[in-house]
């Protein structure tokens, strides 16, 4: 049995959402990065740095590295490596709404039982916080206010916005601190082994939930801490609230 939560804090992708298979060159980012920095290089070029950026960048976020990288460093770093100087400071000063656009995904949907889940912690006057690692935070707030739970979060903790990512322990005691409860009564929900069961162990919260997700499939269990449950879905999750 686990011990009743005082907060339940949720993971965003592969817990609250998921996307279908992604273009990470879409041509509408390309269209843009074309005309933002003049011309100076060809839409394939644009779309050849985009695809690799997002390996080496997704390659980045495997790693244990306990800060975020602000939104132009992203870019300078994986993106625009070898683009004219001026074309590099264009995406620089552009880098806040481009890291926007290339974190927002049209195909984005609640995972099946989360409205219900989250309702019904919300019901049962239980605070809720989201609390992931992204490029863009303000992507995620505004999916979540679009399809309507947006307004069940007592606070929306994201990586970009507070400088560290998980498995730093910071990102949920930023969380805990914001809903004013102790991080040991809190039940963290997520679909990494590497990234969240790892790091609710580490900031020590009363459960560590893992909702599986196509990302979950792809780790060694064996390499990571273990959850103490796992579910397959949101009504997996709300069957668990003990209310």
């Amino acid at each position: 049995m686990l011990p009743s939560p005082a907060a339940l804090l949720l993971d965003f992708g592969g817990v609250l959402a998921e996307a279908a298979r992604h273009d990470h060159a879409p041509p509408e980012l390309v269209l843009r990065l074309y005309n933002l920095t003049g011309g100076v290089l060809s839409p394939g070029e644009i779309n050849r740095s985009l695809v690799e950026g997002a390996e080496a960048y997704a390659a980045w976020r495997d790693l244990d590295e306990p800060f975020e990288l602000a939104h132009a460093e992203v870019w300078r770093r994986f993106v625009t490596t070898g683009w004219p100087q001026r074309a590099q400071d264009a995406v620089r000063v552009n880098a806040a709404k481009l890291s926007y656009d290339w974190t927002w995904r049209p195909t984005w949907a609640l995972r099946p039982g989360i409205p219900e889940a989250l309702r019904a912690a919300r019901a049962a006057g239980l605070p809720m916080a989201v609390v992931s690692n992204t490029l863009c935070g303000a992507a995620h707030r505004d999916f979540l206010a679009k399809a309507g739970v947006g307004g069940l979060f007592a606070a929306q903790i994201y990586s970009d916005e507070v400088g560290v990512r998980k498995p730093n322990p910071e990102m949920i005691w930023h969380a805990t601190r914001a809903l004013g409860v102790p991080t040991e009564s809190c039940w963290f929900v997520g679909d990494s082994y590497q990234r969240d069961i790892l790091c609710a162990r580490r900031a020590e919260t009363a459960a560590a939930i893992l909702l599986r997700s196509r990302r979950t499939a792809s780790e060694d269990p064996a390499a990571h801490p273990a959850p103490d449950v796992t579910v397959d879905d949101g009504f997996g999750l709300r069957d668990l609230l003990p209310f």
